[in-house]
């Protein structure tokens, strides 16, 4: 009789939804447990960044730089410890537990507030322990949605569930706005803690939903693959290393953090001459911005883009997009361009790259899911912006080149962007196996 009623009140859910996406009704729950979970995801972390960035503000550009690279060492770490954990702990309890630590850190970090007189290393710590977490979180996330749905279900919702997290990106600010002055910064912590615990109870949920709803048993491959995945520590870099599509995977985030660390950079110098109160004006409604039109975008249209007009259009599309702004900051280098080219690479990026990034790891095993993922998305990504931050340094104060020179290297470096997107969408529609041909030419084609 429940699952009657549940049914029924699906089926107006099912209508809603499929304005905004491609669903079917045993979809629904799974669907929007996934929004959700990445929402207040991404709401904590957004809850945790301004209290992170007020921070840095007391420390020198030199002190920030090796934050920077000691976020890079501790990132390859904690991958190389995730990888010895999944060899060792069923996942069922390994993706919750990750979760559980870190609400668990927060909460730490708070009481450490609360007791200690001296807390530069405190301080420094949470600098760091945010930053690992910005990508970490929603590197596993990724992770656990691969193992959740099909590639043809990816294809068709993971656009709506990516969505969710620039949901989390409006809530999150404005609930830290509303209690800031009520409860103090220190406050937020816990609050942002709060939220995260909530992550495992929708998890569980979820690996119940796969089965029950989703009838996904056979993404999981076999019984012995539930229950731990194999291999070391560092397996996660070795199937990497030993991977051509693995490594065109890196090379794509790697183009991505080039250009998002020159657009960065372009325009924080082009801000210089504007007091504090003006930039923080324009940083904050290019969030507001962002946010809202990436909900609109990844709801809408993200996964409509990549059915009807194919993975390579999609991954290739925003890199020609840079490879234009990019064109244009060179012949026009002001603010506003600037700003504009900053906005469209970040809707780009959430609405449309990174959930079509998603899916290219439907294509691989639990495994590499698991191990070699997290490899790319922290290992790879924090490294590319720690290298790129420095490519920058060396063009500009090492060649003395102008912001127009080096916006026409990034143009550049953004069409070999976009072919390394074209190449990767290709290898994804040759590796869909014989059985799901049909599925394949209907969602990805």
């Amino acid at each position: 009789h429940f699952r009657e009623v549940v049914a029924r009140m699906s089926n107006p859910l099912q209508r809603i939804l499929s304005r905004a996406c491609d669903i079917e009704a045993n979809e629904v729950r799974a669907t929007l447990s996934s929004f959700f979970l990445v929402l207040i995801l991404m709401g904590s972390y957004y809850i945790l960044r301004p209290v992170r960035d007020a921070m840095a503000s007391d420390w020198t550009d030199a002190e920030v730089s090796w934050l920077w690279t000691l976020t890079f060492i501790l990132s390859a770490i904690a991958v190389s410890l995730y990888g010895a954990a999944v060899a060792r702990i069923n996942i069922r309890r390994l993706v919750p537990s990750v979760y559980g630590l870190f609400a668990v850190s927060f909460g730490l970090f708070y009481a450490g507030t609360q007791t200690l007189a001296d807390q530069v290393l405190l301080d420094k710590s949470f600098y760091v322990w945010v930053s690992l977490f910005s990508l970490f979180h929603i590197s596993v996330f990724w992770s656990f949605m691969a193992d959740t749905f099909s590639r043809p279900q990816a294809t068709r919702l993971f656009g709506f569930i990516g969505a969710g997290a620039s949901v989390g990106g409006i809530a999150g600010p404005a609930l830290a706005t509303l209690l800031v002055g009520d409860i103090g910064t220190d406050s937020l912590l816990l609050v942002a803690a709060g939220l995260i615990a909530l992550a495992p109870i929708l998890i569980i949920w979820l690996q119940g939903l796969k089965r029950s709803d989703l009838h996904n048993e056979a993404v999981a491959a076999d019984r012995a693959a539930l229950d731990n995945i194999g291999g070391g520590a560092l397996a996660g870099f070795s199937e990497f290393l030993n991977s051509r599509y693995l490594l065109f995977i890196g090379l794509f985030i790697f183009f991505y953090t080039f250009i998002g660390s020159f657009v960065y950079f372009e325009l924080k110098n082009l801000l210089a001459d504007y007091d504090i109160e003006a930039r923080s004006r324009i940083w904050a409604s290019m969030d507001l911005v962002v946010n809202i039109l990436t909900v609109v975008i990844g709801a809408f249209a993200t996964g409509r883009i990549a059915k009807h007009l194919g993975l390579p259009f999609t991954l290739a599309s925003i890199p020609v997009l840079m490879v234009g702004g990019m064109l244009m900051l060179a012949s026009t280098p002001v603010v506003a361009v600037a700003v504009s080219v900053q906005v469209i690479r970040r809707i780009g990026n959430y609405a449309i790259s990174r959930p079509a990034r998603e899916i290219l790891f439907t294509a691989v095993d639990r495994e590499t899911r698991y191990k070699a993922k997290p490899v790319i998305d922290i290992v790879i990504y924090r490294g590319g912006d720690m290298l790129n931050a420095w490519a920058f340094t060396a063009l500009t104060q090492g060649l003395g080149l102008g912001l127009a020179a080096v916006a026409v290297v990034g143009a550049c470096v953004a069409a070999l962007w976009a072919l390394t997107g074209v190449y990767l969408g290709r290898q994804f529609n040759r590796m869909q196996p014989p059985e799901d041909a049909t599925n394949s030419l209907a969602e990805v084609k």
